[in-house]
């Protein structure tokens, strides 16, 4: 696990460049770095060591020394492949060197080989080639970017600020679509011209030409097994996902809260500790959950209750961190429970994945709750949520609203935040993407299949991807602490997509299947709660004085007056304060943008 950045141009300084670039990520790996300058080729990498500890220092050579790699990430199946590519002469005993031996065999289709989170940049001397991918599901991130002749890439956008060649500008084409879905979804970022590798994609540099191409795709092929073979199935593939996952030279730890997804992992890996964030404010504390847990599998839990005071004031660092902004809550908690479990391990395990995987959103029970609604003819459906759209948004209104919109016009992911229209009353600057054409390509690619297996891949391809997984990377990296995801596995994937849809969900449950799997190893009654998420109090913290004073200035602020109705948002703070409206989420998603732009284009 690691941080890299690099880049193919000629400078001046190559290699003080370089590592002012990788000194930027530096939390990324503080164990070691490793520099690669040679011609107008620079490949930097820092390090945290977790396999191969005195043998695994990058950048790495093949034997014949024609071959370079800076790689971040974890292949899982690194033995299994040393045991295929017996023939290579093999120099260390790290994962990294199977992608030099593997890119010998088989050159780009090295990724469909691989069982792991990764990105990583291998340079072909002979060929002049530079070749990078991203694992298949976006667990490990990957920038890049080119101007006047030069290419750069690295794990995080904020290396780019010490090349002489970034420009950093602002770009606001994409604000709308952050508004609506609270991260940016698409490969575009908000610095212009800083692209995001997509998931499962490879990219090629050679003379000048950057080439794209996917190894990777989702696919649902519906199989109809017996329930007991299903449940059986999940278990297997769970169980070697897991051990496969605690491969390492160091300690692994695992994250721990209420639900059923961390304490399934937890059950299976029986890791020696156990991490845990709560709150003083009862209804929204899992510690109590998280302590019996590790009680009953006699494993240590490491807890912290968050202040209101704490979670405020850490918000720069965490805006800093992410590189782009994000409104979930749910990121502060993150970033707390992993600097807790850093004081004591080097890696944890991380729930992320089993809601998109195994249908764990209670929103894809409406399609089997109301699928009585769904026989009504859809024009008079349509008709009714015309009718609707123009009453206030309360709950009965919205689902009819919803139910009378078709999914490919209306669904972009489980977080929504602002509407379309509420997005035009108030943004300053002109809606330039449409939501629809940036969830178009996905709906395409799935047409045919049920709305809940729509649903799944949009949520898949933007919120898993694009915001928690991210989240995940960056908070735990923060805090120089790998983190693994069982469940993101492309074997894990293999089983879950092939779920028919009561397994999944049905008008009693969701995740059917799988907490079937994990009733039968979790010693407590986890397998059974309804999804929290990673609840926080930021709704109840804003109607309080100081909370609602430090929003309310960000909200009169130049960059909210230049970018927002100042005035719409004023109203819209002053009615959750008062309980009129529970406007929580548009709110902290605005004022997260904020805090974020005024890191990176005002303090900056």
């Amino acid at each position: 696990m690691c941080g890299i950045a690099g880049f193919v141009g000629k400078e001046k300084n190559m290699k003080k460049t370089l590592k002012n670039m990788t000194d930027r990520i530096k939390h990324r790996g503080p164990d070691a770095e490793g520099l690669f300058v040679r011609g107008n080729v620079a490949l930097g990498q820092r390090r945290l060591s977790i396999i191969d500890i005195s043998g695994g220092k990058q950048p790495m050579f093949s034997k014949d020394e024609n071959l370079v790699v800076v790689f971040n990430g974890e292949i899982y199946n690194y033995k299994e492949l040393k045991s295929e590519l017996k023939d290579y002469p093999w120099q260390t005993n790290s994962d990294t060197e199977v992608l030099l031996a593997g890119y010998e065999k088989w050159g780009r289709d090295l990724p469909k080989h691989l069982r792991g989170m990764f990105a990583f940049a291998l340079y072909d001397i002979k060929n002049k080639t530079l070749f990078c991918a991203r694992d298949p599901f976006g667990i490990k991130p990957f920038y890049y970017y080119q101007n006047d002749g030069t290419f750069l890439f690295a794990s995080e956008i904020k290396a780019f600020l010490d090349h002489p060649k970034f420009e950093k500008k602002f770009n606001e084409s994409i604000l709308s679509a952050y508004l609506s879905f609270s991260f940016t979804p698409t490969t575009e970022t908000f610095f212009e011209g800083v692209r995001r590798l997509d998931a499962g994609y490879s990219l090629t540099l050679q003379d000048g030409e950057v080439t794209l191409e996917r190894y990777y795709e989702l696919k649902f092929p519906i199989e109809h097994k017996e329930y007991k073979k299903v449940v059986k199935d999940i278990s297997n593939v769970m169980q070697d996902s897991v051990e496969h996952h605690m491969i390492s030279d160091v300690e692994v730890g695992s994250f721990l809260s209420s639900g059923i997804d961390s304490s399934y992992l937890v059950s299976l890996a029986k890791p020696d500790k156990t991490y845990t964030v709560g709150y003083d404010i009862p209804r929204y504390n899992e510690i109590d959950y998280a302590e019996d847990l590790a009680s009953k599998l006699g494993i240590k839990n490491v807890s912290k209750k968050i202040t209101k005071e704490e979670y405020m004031k850490i918000l720069d660092k965490i805006m800093y961190h992410m590189d782009e902004p994000a409104s979930d809550p749910a990121i502060v908690a993150l970033y707390f429970v992993a600097n807790l479990a850093s004081k004591d391990v080097k890696v944890v395990l991380s729930g992320e994945g089993a809601d998109e995987f195994f249908g764990g959103y209670n929103y894809y029970r409406e399609e089997v709750d109301y699928s009585f609604y769904n026989k009504i003819p859809f024009f008079i459906r349509h008709a009714i949520s015309k009718v609707c759209s123009l009453l206030p948004p309360v709950r009965g209104i919205n689902f009819l609203v919803r139910r009378g919109e078709r999914l490919e016009d209306s669904y972009i992911g489980v977080n929504k935040v602002w509407t379309k229209k509420e997005v035009k009353k108030l943004l300053k600057v002109p809606v330039t993407i449409q939501n629809k054409e940036i969830t178009k390509p996905v709906f395409e690619e799935f047409r045919g299949q049920s709305n809940i297996v729509k649903m799944q891949a949009i949520d898949i391809n933007f919120w898993l991807m694009k915001d928690i997984l991210q989240k995940a990377d960056r908070m735990t990296m923060a805090n120089s602490l790998e983190g693994r995801v069982p469940f993101v596995d492309k074997e894990v994937f293999s089983v879950a997509s092939s779920l028919p849809l009561d397994y999944k969900v049905t008008k009693e449950n969701t995740k059917v299947a799988l907490r079937e799997a994990a009733k039968k190893v979790i010693p407590n009654e986890s397998y059974k709660k309804k999804k929290l998420g990673f609840p926080v109090p930021i709704r109840d913290w804003m109607k309080e004085e100081d909370v609602y004073l430090e929003i309310q200035k960000t909200f009169l602020s130049k960059p909210a007056q230049k970018y927002f109705n100042t005035k719409m948002l004023l109203k819209m703070l002053e009615d959750h304060k008062n309980g009129k409206k529970d406007n929580y989420r548009k709110v902290w998603n605005v004022y997260c943008f904020l805090k974020w732009y005024q890191v990176f284009f005002v303090k900056m």
